[in-house]
């Protein structure tokens, strides 16, 4: 079978990347092989786990499920561009102060999905948290906690 390519331009973590691509290629593989980001997780791929979540334009996606010609234009946010390269976000430090973090394989897909939730929702309701994390699956914490670091992180963005 004949592969086919296409170029694309996508901006990632505030840098431009101009490459031609398989249009078969998924975004997950272009943020792995292409651009050597190794936080955005491979899990189930097929859109239910949430390991691969990355926001593009500013909404959540599941990188698994978004083919590379489909983010052409786009700004894509992966896991290493939520915080400086020597300092953690406060959802990574409130995540780690909860104990929300144990074998780490969801952490990148639950930062993401709690980066989107607070940039639209600063002081989150039970239930938007709920619904937000609903996309991600954890097996070892309990979502208990990771429910705490939301709330902790959302009042250390907010000044309190």
């Amino acid at each position: 079978m004949e592969e086919y390519y296409e170029p694309i331009c996508v901006e990632v973590n505030g840098v431009e990347h101009q490459r031609l691509v398989r249009t078969s290629m998924t975004l997950l593989d272009f943020i792995r092989e292409e651009l050597k980001l190794k936080g955005t997780k491979r899990g189930c791929d097929n859109g239910e786990c949430g390991a691969c979540t990355v926001l593009m334009d500013g909404e959540c996606v599941y990188s698994c499920h978004v083919l590379a010609v489909q983010a052409n234009g786009a700004k894509i946010t992966t896991i290493e561009g939520i915080a400086g390269s020597d300092e953690l976000s406060p959802i990574q430090e409130a995540l780690m102060d909860e104990g929300a973090i144990q074998c780490g394989f969801c952490t990148p897909g639950l930062v993401m999905s709690i980066k989107r939730l607070l940039n639209e929702y600063p002081d989150p309701t039970d239930s938007q948290i709920s619904y937000a994390l609903s996309g991600n699956i954890c097996r070892c914490s309990g979502y208990v906690s990771v429910a705490n670091a939301v709330k902790k992180a959302a009042a250390v963005l907010r000044g309190e």
